[in-house]
Order: structure tokens, then C-alpha cells, then sequence
């Protein structure tokens, strides 16, 4: 990893802190499945979350790739984004992650799995945007304070 002051110093990859609780859920829910929803409601909740992640974090992995900037947290950013998903949410890509989280769970109607959604998204909030929003800041300045006053953090 490189120098502090040149990336956000996030150190665990963010999706992973999505996929290991999740995965946990799931295993757990293999040897005491708990349902939470009915049928009628589990599917289409569960699959327009789990489609509309696809379309947020395709939609968030292009405007990236477009603008030259890299996705892993431990690399410098050399422009701020402000484009695409960007102009709606500053999260594009963690607001992804917890609609393909919770698609899954709920197509699974899985408790165990759909219970520690709302720490991983504390913890994604608090050390994850936590961090990149003091880099940005510091980056970005007047720029970075400006797009904050214009657009949401999550939606």
C-alpha cells in the first residue's frame, strides 16, 4: 500500500467486508434456515434489488473507467468524479454492494444473512466513506465541500 496522505488508507478491500458477513449468513442459514418474508413479497423485493445492484455497480464501474480512476481504495485518486451515478449519489459503488447484499439475503430469505446488513453498512459509513471523505477533502478541497452540498451521500 502506498503512503497514507496519497490514497484514503482504507486497508480490507470494501467488498469484502459486504461478502464476508454475507457469506456467514448464508452459511448459517443452511443449518437453521430462519424465514422472514413471505414468498409474495421475498421475490420481487429480492430480485429488484438484486437487478438494480447490477445496474448501479455497471453503471458506477463505467463512469470510473471513463474518468481514468482507480477503483481500489489504496490508490491515489487523480480527479474527482462527479458524473453518471455520481450526480445522485456520492456512493455509487457501496450503494451497489448493499443492494446486491440485501437482494441476495432476501431471495434467500435468509435472517442470518439479512441481520448484520445494517453494521456492515455502519462500518462501510464510518471507516470506509469516513476515510475517503477526509482524502477528498484534503485532495479536492473547495471542489470536493461543493459536490457534498450538491449531492447525497447514499440517495
Amino acid at each position: 500500500m502506498t503512503n497514507n496522505q496519497d490514497n484514503p488508507g482504507i486497508r480490507v478491500p470494501p467488498p469484502l467486508i459486504y461478502l464476508l458477513p454475507l457469506a456467514e449468513g448464508l452459511v448459517l442459514d443452511r443449518r437453521l434456515h430462519v424465514p422472514f418474508l413471505p414468498r409474495r413479497v421475498r421475490r420481487p423485493l429480492g430480485w429488484a434489488l438484486f437487478g438494480g445492484s447490477w445496474l448501479v455497480g455497471g453503471w458506477f464501474m463505467r463512469t470510473i473507467e471513463k474518468a481514468g480512476t482507480p477503483i481500489r481504495t489504496d490508490k491515489p485518486v487523480p480527479r474527482l468524479v462527479t458524473d453518471g451515478p455520481f450526480r445522485y449519489t456520492r456512493n455509487p459503488g457501496y450503494l451497489g454492494l448493499a443492494m446486491l447484499y440485501a437482494g441476495i439475503a432476501i431471495l434467500r430469505n435468509s435472517l442470518w444473512a439479512i441481520l448484520p446488513l445494517p453494521v456492515v453498512v455502519y462500518v462501510i459509513q464510518r471507516d470506509v466513506i469516513g476515510r475517503e471523505k477526509r482524502y477528498l477533502e484534503r485532495t479536492f478541497g473547495e471542489e470536493y465541500l461543493a459536490y457534498k452540498t450538491r449531492v447525497r451521500r447514499w440517495v
